[in-house]
């Protein structure tokens, strides 16, 4: 009898620390077909099937992510993510988690987490850009991110609770681990119709480089613009500013960024980029899209589906 009480009350706390923990399994399929100039192995003068290209919304991927709740306000989790190629079903990158790979700590104190994940200023741009950080982001492309890029490996990161609309990110690289040593700071305010965001970073031995930017909404319609510095691995700087917009209507949203160089070390020519996108979803989780960008003198279009699962 006692033996079957305490089977059962084994049974009943491991059914409660099970519940206190969970995995999700999430990805994006988005294909399409489309004309690239700009870019890298995709470029093509001709029509083409797309997957992971410069003219897609975003890349496929397969991620898997999960949390456990540790009691007092602590939780430990992690992020795993992949990114597939459409056409053959390769990964797109030569590490088989490159998108993510991460491992945090938080509570009612903020965030830590460690690994390989967003750079703060990559989600400074996110909070104002006017397409959602797609692939063919003509501010994403054109100033990257402030020069530091989407992601960072063997990072260090903190990121603060949320205080009224206002989050601040930090992350540290050391030079140990990529050669370098590298800092990124990202101070965010996304609340009612306003979102904004101010960030800086710098890898040792380079220029600092920097972003200003924000969003106003009202009904349907918003406003975006903001001002950049990025520079490459050898300290040579692009400089200037973006002014876009985005408008909605039921299923239907159109959105246009314009970029225009002050300064462009990179090419020794100013350009000014731009990106006019549609979108019409089909669901929640679904939606066909059309673009066209003019990047560094390329014209490049596509047309395609994005389905998030």
């Amino acid at each position: 009898m006692k033996k079957s009480l305490i089977a059962l009350a084994v049974v009943a706390l491991s059914g409660a620390a099970m519940a206190q923990s969970s995995v999700t399994l999430y990805g994006v399929a988005d294909a399409g077909i489309g004309k690239i100039k700009s870019g890298g192995n995709d470029s093509s003068n001709k029509a083409q099937f797309t997957s992971a290209s410069t003219m897609n919304n975003g890349d496929s991927r397969l991620g898997v992510r999960g949390v456990e709740d540790l009691g007092a306000g602590l939780k430990i989790g992690f992020n795993f993510e992949t990114g597939l190629d459409l056409d053959d079903g390769a990964t797109t990158t030569s590490s088989f988690w490159a998108r993510q790979a991460n491992l945090s700590v938080g509570g009612n104190w903020g965030t830590v987490k460690l690994g390989r994940q967003f750079t703060p200023s990559y989600l400074t741009t996110a909070t104002y850009e006017v397409t959602g950080t797609a692939n063919y982001s003509a501010l994403g492309k054109t100033y990257r991110y402030a020069g530091i890029g989407s992601r960072a490996n063997s990072a260090f990161a903190y990121i603060t609770p949320n205080f009224g609309g206002f989050t601040a990110a930090a992350a540290y690289v050391s030079k140990h681990d990529v050669g370098a040593n590298v800092w990124d700071l990202g101070l965010m305010y996304n609340n009612g119709p306003i979102a904004a965001g101010l960030s800086a970073n710098k890898v040792s031995g380079g220029k600092t480089n920097y972003q200003l930017g924000g969003k106003y909404s009202f009904g349907n319609f918003a406003l975006a613009a903001s001002y950049n510095q990025a520079s490459d691995a050898g300290g040579l700087r692009r400089r200037g500013a973006s002014i876009g917009g985005s408008a909605t209507f039921g299923a239907t949203s159109i959105a246009l960024d314009l970029t225009r160089d002050t300064k462009n070390e990179w090419t020794g020519k100013k350009y000014t980029n731009g990106v006019l996108e549609a979108k019409y979803a089909l669901s929640k989780r679904t939606f066909v899209y059309g673009a066209f960008l003019r990047y560094d003198g390329d014209n490049n279009y596509g047309v395609g589906v994005r389905h998030n699962f």
